[in-house]
């Protein structure tokens, strides 16, 4: 092992890839972690079988003699019996994901699933490294790099600034690094269905079945697309439909009329579980129905559109859509039943009927 001198950890070359350790040769746990970027000092020990690792700073900001003296002096503080109150080294990214992503009260697996999957594409390189190694500088540069898709690089960093937040509710770290982008922006398509006619004859030439009733059941609920696909028929009750968990974390129940049965009674049968069943998909239900003019969030949106214009207050239709009301009155104390929603149900379904060209109630 070499002694971790100004000269040495000046001239240790930057890795390739990963990062290399430097143990010094003469206090015992200091040690310097190069990186691709950077070059950090570090003071660690094993307590009771477990590494405990404390950030002294980066180089050359922290020399080499400031790093020695500190090291020393936290060795001598953990050989008093002072070292639990040591900051602990900052935790991986990937670990801080995994603990953010553990949160009981989170929002559904959906949610989850998609923090993954934005992570591994797009911070994978990230995910080893400690949080308080990925600088403001690294963060701004990657999601100037994500510029050709500037809502995958917004929404990927803000869950990175969602995730540092969490950790640093535990531990000692500055505010996000995220302060430094730029955020891109963004416009929402806020595309709607205009020709009812038209997406009438889509929905009836899709070839299969059960895709017609996916966006037929779409349009007359407002569900979000994930909510759809995961619907099991357990949660199917003759006045309403109950979603365990939904994107804001709450369970909701939306009532339903004798029309939605009727739209669901093709499917019924095919599956004990799910309410749109695929058995060449390894989750058991449909992940992704073939594709129509329109995608399944505008179904959504012309729910709510045609629900406003056909006298539903907006509170109304915020309800039926299962959004966070603004005011804390709305958020604390309204709990309206299904039961009480169902005027409001009755008024969109006839007035999608009647631009269909049929009566839905």
């Amino acid at each position: 092992m070499p002694k971790l001198t100004e000269t040495f950890a000046r001239k240790v070359p930057q890795t390739k890839s990963g990062t290399d350790k430097h143990w010094d040769s003469e206090v015992k746990g200091l040690v310097l972690f190069v990186g691709k970027r950077s070059k950090t000092w570090y003071f660690q020990k094993d307590v009771g079988g477990q590494t405990q690792r404390v950030l002294i700073g980066r180089f050359p900001t922290i020399s080499a003699d400031v790093a020695r003296q500190t090291a020393m002096g936290f060795a001598l503080e953990w050989g008093r019996g002072a070292g639990k109150k040591l900051q602990i080294g900052a935790p991986t990214l990937e670990v801080a994901m995994e603990s953010y992503l553990a949160r009981p009260k989170l929002r559904s697996e959906a949610h989850k699933h998609t923090v993954r999957i934005q992570f591994d594409k797009h911070l994978r390189d990230w995910l080893k490294l400690p949080l308080d190694e990925i600088t403001k500088s690294m963060v701004a540069d990657r999601h100037r790099s994500m510029a050709a898709t500037p809502s995958a690089a917004n929404h990927t960093l803000k869950y990175f600034r969602t995730v540092w937040n969490h950790a640093r509710r535990v531990h000692d770290l500055p505010e996000s690094p995220t302060i430094a982008i730029e955020w891109f922006e963004e416009q929402p398509k806020g595309t709607i269905i205009e020709d009812l006619a038209q997406w009438r004859r889509e929905v009836d030439d899709l070839f299969n079945p059960i895709h017609k009733v996916f966006y037929e059941l779409a349009l007359f609920t407002g569900f979000r697309k994930t909510e759809l696909l995961t619907l099991e028929w357990r949660n199917v009750h003759e006045d309403h439909i109950h979603l365990p968990v939904t994107k804001n974390g709450r369970s909701f129940d939306l009532p339903i009329l004798q029309l939605h049965h009727e739209i669901l009674a093709p499917v019924q049968g095919l599956s004990r579980q799910w309410v749109f069943p695929s058995p060449k998909s390894l989750t058991g239900h449909v992940t992704g129905p073939e594709k129509i003019t329109w995608s399944p969030h505008a179904h959504r949106r012309t729910f709510a559109t045609v629900a406003m214009e056909a006298g539903v207050l907006e509170e109304v239709v915020g309800r039926l859509l299962n959004h966070t009301p603004l005011s804390i009155t709305g958020q604390r104390y309204v709990k309206p039943s299904f039961d009480a929603l169902r005027p409001a149900m009755e008024t969109v379904c006839e007035a999608l009927g009647e631009r269909i060209g049929f009566s839905a109630v």
